[in-house]
């Protein structure tokens, strides 16, 4: 059975949305990888401002699944499921 061409997309943009929720989870449960102090930033240490990092990019992957994600309108004013 083939999937046609916009299931397809469906699906490949379904996956990178769920991708960017789940991205900066497991960034931040993964403590290991960035409980360290070097390299510094601007004199701060590697731990605060990897943190900080993921601050500012969380909100840019969240939009980017929302976009990704959401139903999509089928005219009459009710969306549809993904």
């Amino acid at each position: 059975m083939s999937v046609s061409q916009p299931d397809g997309r469906r699906r490949a943009a379904r996956r990178v949305g769920y991708a960017c929720l789940a991205l900066p989870f497991v960034a931040m449960l993964w403590v290991h990888a960035y409980a360290r102090s070097e390299p510094p930033l601007f004199g701060l240490p590697f731990f605060y401002w990897y943190q900080f990092v993921w601050v500012l990019l969380t909100p840019v992957l969240m939009a980017v699944a929302y976009l990704l994600l959401r139903p999509k309108p089928t005219g009459d004013g009710i969306g549809t499921a993904p």
